[in-house]
């Protein structure tokens, strides 16, 4: 079994929209794309780095496909493994428009969405890292395909703009299991999912008492 692992960037208030660039995602009339560069280091480069060159494939919604086969094929050096990985390994892209696809070793995934990504998760191979793709991410969490999480949020609020978890997503718990700081003020959570929820009760004086699942 294949672990899925969802990395993104993220702000205080939750919007994963347009880190990169002020024309990634204008949509909604989002002004603010661009918020994750000036908290860009040598550091977040080197984790970055690390995991893509780990990753046994990718999986990619059709936004993110576009911008990544637009850009990554370009870089050509053999030094930078990011780019050698991207542009070498399988891509797995889910979209409702688009027919073909250029880049090198993707993959189109046809029918259900939910039902090919758990077909790739039950084959051989290493992780499939999804990156963005902030839809297919939402698609994701309703039907609990995501294993793990690994999240950089940067300290800037930005008050409108899409978020990591929409209506609809399952109720989790997640444990932690790695974090780091970069030299600007962005921490890295990386979380592993665990299971159902868990609830409790806790009153003025009183030691709090934790509930079986089904007993909430």
């Amino acid at each position: 079994m294949r672990k899925l692992v969802a990395g993104t960037f993220l702000t205080l208030d939750g919007v994963l929209q347009a880190p990169g660039g002020p024309d990634e995602d204008r949509e909604g009339g989002f002004k603010h794309g661009g918020w994750l560069v000036p908290f860009f280091d040598e550091k977040f480069l080197a984790i970055m780095t690390d995991w893509t060159k780990h990753a046994g494939g990718f999986l990619l919604g059709r936004k993110t496909y576009e911008i990544f086969a637009d850009a990554w094929p370009k870089s050509t050096d053999p030094a930078d493994e990011v780019a050698t990985a991207l542009n070498t390994r399988p891509k797995y892209v889910a979209s409702r428009t688009l027919d073909k696809l250029s880049w090198n070793n993707s993959t189109l995934l046809k029918g259900d969405v939910a039902e090919a990504v758990a077909k790739l998760k039950a084959e051989d191979g290493g992780e499939i890292q999804v990156h963005g793709s902030g839809n297919l991410l939402q698609t994701l969490f309703k039907h609990d395909l995501v294993d793990t999480l690994r999240i950089w949020q940067f300290p800037v609020v930005v008050g409108t703009g899409k978020r990591l978890f929409g209506e609809g997503v399952i109720p989790r718990s997640f444990r932690l299991v790695d974090t780091a700081q970069n030299s600007r003020g962005a921490v890295l959570h990386v979380y592993e999912r665990v299971g159902d929820l868990r609830y409790g009760e806790v009153g003025v004086g009183q030691e709090p008492v934790v509930f079986d699942t089904d007993a909430a």
